[in-house]
């Protein structure tokens, strides 16, 4: 595919910043007839933190010309690539849009969703939230049988065989289960079909999806701050291996056939620590007590003497104030951060590397100076920009910088939806603690002990493959991320 200068910047920015978000899926279904697309962009501003690549909102009218979808998306920020009359275009009550951050498939228009296809029995709108460990058989099965495809992300995949399948079977949401059964992995689905909104999640539950309602409309999204943004009660949550259909005479239908035994689900522990926001609740677990719990287990195994705590925004905040409620250490603000830094920032050489982080953030001072630092972050992927932020804190003046990591070290890679690298671009691969200690240039190191990430979630279970290689499914053979990106 060919790589424009947009494409290489985007790729200078990966290999100095950590873990990605992941992307974020927003459906509704305004039972009323009333116009969804302003919902839906404001549903997708809340969830702008799962993907700043790309956004798109696709939307249908029930009771006009059967498979009309008018859609919208494009490269950039929800805000960037919305305007007022894109939005006043688009007449329909029920919608589906989508915020990304790419793990497979590469940073272009074309890869952005909602995916809609049209086919002999209609059309369907898709947003998907995850990643396939067997979409490239799954799409070399479909091209030798004519299908033609317009992307190089796995969710056309799945696409392409949820509209096969309504051909064999009586409705959409048949179709839909019949289609999860072949795929494999990680996934959260939003479905618009011309008559019903359809959720679907996998059976491990890796990634999040709720059910809220507004008045006469309901609501399928990746958390509930998309549901409070939008003024919609929170429902239930999406179950693992569950489908939920939506319509005006049935309201909320499930099908659990595809949900296995609550012991076998893993659900993504870095939604907790990283990804969602922490005013959502995931599963029936408040993110924000979840990282507060995470920085009271770093303070009862890790502690170590210093004058201040501080967390590295946005997500280690709380962690930071869960370490001084412990500890009794007095927690305090260290960093500003540049709010306005989108992913588009532009470093044009390759020496501009070394300031970006201090475009992102900048050390107060007068509150570390002089002081011994207790640093929170969520993780250490490669290193590379948590030894500039220790440099930054003792350039500031503090005597002494602790780090304390509120997950385990990355040993391994993601193959579910989470960016983490292989192996050997991982900072903990083959490296001690003391060692990453050194590489970092902090006095002290202390990381989450994984035997403490379930009751971060308050008992759920959980995935660590990323920690010990213990994954729910057994993963490629080879690593296949990305493999249509250049």
């Amino acid at each position: 595919m060919y790589r424009t200068m947009y494409d290489e910047t985007i790729d200078t920015r990966l290999e100095e910043t950590g873990l990605k978000e992941e992307c974020g899926v927003f459906g509704i279904y305004d039972f009323d007839g009333n116009d969804v697309a302003s919902t839906v962009y404001y549903g997708l501003f809340a969830l702008q933190h799962r993907g700043q690549e790309s956004c798109g909102i696709a939307v249908s009218e029930t009771n006009g010309p059967k498979g009309k979808v008018t859609s919208h998306k494009g490269m950039g920020l929800v805000n960037e690539v919305f305007e007022p009359e894109h939005l006043e275009q688009m007449k329909g009550d029920i919608g589906v849009g989508h915020v990304r951050y790419s793990t497979a498939g590469a940073s272009t228009r074309e890869n952005a969703q909602p995916l809609v296809l049209n086919y002999v029995k209609g059309t369907l709108a898709l947003a998907h939230n995850g990643n396939l460990i067997n979409a490239v058989k799954l799409r070399h099965d479909l091209e030798y049988t004519g299908a033609i495809f317009q992307t190089t992300i796995d969710s056309e995949v799945i696409a392409y065989h949820i509209a096969r399948e309504r051909l064999n079977t009586k409705t959409v949401e048949d179709a839909v289960n019949r289609a999860c059964q072949k795929i494999e992995g990680a996934y959260s689905l939003v479905v618009m079909s011309p008559r019903k909104l359809i959720g679907a999640r996998d059976p491990f539950g890796f990634k999040p999806l709720c059910i809220g309602k507004r008045e006469n409309s309901y609501i399928i999204t990746s958390e509930t701050c998309a549901l409070d943004t939008i003024g919609a009660e929170f429902v239930r949550d999406v179950l693992p291996g569950e489908t939920v259909t939506i319509t005006p005479d049935g309201g909320i239908v499930s099908d659990l056939s595809r949900a296995l035994p609550n012991e076998q689900e893993a659900r993504c522990i870095f939604e907790y620590i990283y990804f969602a926001r922490p005013d959502s609740h995931i599963d029936g677990v408040s993110v924000y007590a979840s990282r507060i719990q995470a920085g009271r287990f770093l303070a009862m195994d890790s502690s170590v003497e210093a004058d201040l705590v501080v967390g590295v925004p946005e997500s280690g905040n709380a962690a930071a104030l869960g370490y001084s409620l412990q500890s009794g250490i007095p927690y305090g603000t260290a960093f500003v951060k540049n709010g306005y830094v989108g992913r588009t920032f532009i470093k044009p050489k390759q020496s501009s590397r070394e300031s970006s982080v201090k475009v992102k953030l900048n050390v107060l001072k007068e509150a570390v100076d002089g002081k011994r630092v207790i640093m929170i972050d969520d993780s250490i992927v490669r290193g590379t920009t948590s030894d500039r932020i220790v440099r930054m804190l003792r350039e500031a003046g503090a005597s002494q910088v602790h780090v304390r990591i509120s997950s385990p070290p990355f040993l391994w890679p993601c193959y579910f939806g989470t960016d983490v690298p292989a192996r050997e671009q991982l900072i903990a691969y083959n490296r001690s603690v003391e060692e990453i200690r050194e590489l970092i240039g902090a006095d002290s190191l202390g990381y989450l002990d994984i035997g403490r990430l379930r009751g971060m979630a308050n008992g759920l279970p959980i995935c660590t493959g990323c920690f010990n290689g213990n994954y729910p499914i057994a993963p490629p053979t080879e690593d296949i991320r990305g493999q249509y990106e250049k």
